[in-house]
């Protein structure tokens, strides 16, 4: 197996030297090269360099003076200009162990499996060395939302969000590929049929340097996620805008006909939780419908998590009449606006969830591309 170590690098000079001495000693008997892919605007591309001179595994330098894509524009890069069958792309500043590239490799070969992804929260991973409890918050509801909107796809993927994933070149188009800002291994997974196993790895402490990520970062993972998957999402808001407009003009009769707005806002909100349930199971979720749970479990986990959700709402839409003074139907509005992206998430993990598929061994496709038709719509 000839093997390529795909790094993209920003700015991450002082930590070349150890981790090249690292993946030698781990990949020891494998043919492998060592690829970095480099953004930099310091002396980084001089210090892999040096290290290449004295290196026990071949290293190559492909520095871009236009960072196009950002860092998953530089991974693209790298495997098209990959030597290896396989390509492991990790990060550069040693957060993900280089002993674990073995790993990712026989786990490849023994499952025949098209992509191994290096998962911090499958059995025995770890997200320790994320910078503080934001940046966990924000990697795991980064995962979940992504996940929500690619059930299929990523049914299962515990970690859509790592950079630390082994690749079959053959088994993806690289042609459909669109890379921006960081999350390459979505792009891929989202836009390739392919077999996807996973091995859990501990995410490590940086051995030198800051982290790159920022809320520009984070913005584009948001663009990436509206450009990759418009479909179910879209649909699902149409649905819950339709609910939305059927709960108000509910409202708004009844508080006609003299019913105070607390009541109507029950009233609405149950006539709304029945019809929007029937419209997810025609138009979002239908081709979920066969994962195993009956129509009537659904129902129930449906109706309790909005039913639940709807008396939350209902002491905020209390309070910001009382207190701000707000028409009911504005704050009524506000609320359902809140609420949209928690039912969403809740319906796509829990009520329609696809079942875990069990990999099976699969044939090499003969370097013929995997279609990038997207199957979940």
């Amino acid at each position: 197996m000839q093997v390529t170590v795909v790094v993209p690098t920003f700015d991450e000079g002082p930590n070349v030297a150890e981790l090249v001495r690292r993946l030698g000693e781990a990949v020891d008997g494998i043919d492998t090269e060592v690829l970095f892919v480099d953004d930099s605007r310091d002396d980084t591309p001089d210090v892999i360099r040096r290290v290449a001179a004295s290196a026990q595994i071949p290293v190559r330098l492909l520095h871009r003076d236009e960072p196009v894509g950002g860092l998953s524009g530089a991974v693209v890069e790298g495997l098209r200009d990959a030597r290896g069958e396989w390509v492991v792309v990790m990060d550069g500043d040693l957060q993900h162990p280089p002993e674990m590239v073995p790993v990712l490799l026989e786990t490849a070969l023994s499952t025949g499996a098209d992509v191994v992804v290096a998962s911090r929260y499958v059995g025995g991973g770890d997200a320790g060395g994320l910078d503080g409890r934001w940046r966990h918050l924000v990697s795991t509801a980064s995962s979940l939302l992504a996940r929500s909107m690619f059930p299929v796809r990523l049914r299962n993927v515990t970690d859509p969000m790592t950079g630390f994933f082994a690749v079959r070149t053959a088994s993806i188009d690289l042609a459909a590929l669109r890379p921006r800002g960081f999350k390459i291994l979505l792009e891929i997974l989202a836009r390739n049929k392919v077999e996807v196993v996973e091995e859990p790895f501990v995410f490590g402490e940086r051995f030198a340097g800051e982290s790159k990520a920022t809320f520009a970062n984070g913005l584009r993972y948001l663009q990436q996620l509206t450009a990759l998957r418009f479909g179910r999402m879209s649909t699902f808001a149409l649905v819950g805008a339709f609910g939305a407009v059927l709960n108000l003009a509910i409202m708004w009769g009844l508080e006609q006909f003299g019913v105070h707005y607390m009541p109507a806002a029950v009233v609405s909100a149950a006539v709304t939780i029945v019809t929007n349930f029937l419209l997810l199971e025609h138009f979002v979720f239908h081709d979920l419908r066969s994962e195993g749970r009956s129509v009537w479990k659904r129902a129930a986990q449906s109706f309790t998590f909005n039913g639940i959700e709807a008396a939350v709402r209902l002491p905020f839409l209390h309070w910001l009449v009382v207190l701000t003074g707000m028409p009911p139907v504005l704050a009524q509005a506000l609320t359902l606006v809140v609420a949209f992206l928690l039912r969403f998430v809740f319906h796509a993990q829990v009520v329609y969830r696809p079942r875990k598929d069990v990999p099976e061994r699969v044939t090499p496709l003969s370097g013929e591309p995997s279609s990038t038709a997207f199957d979940e719509e």
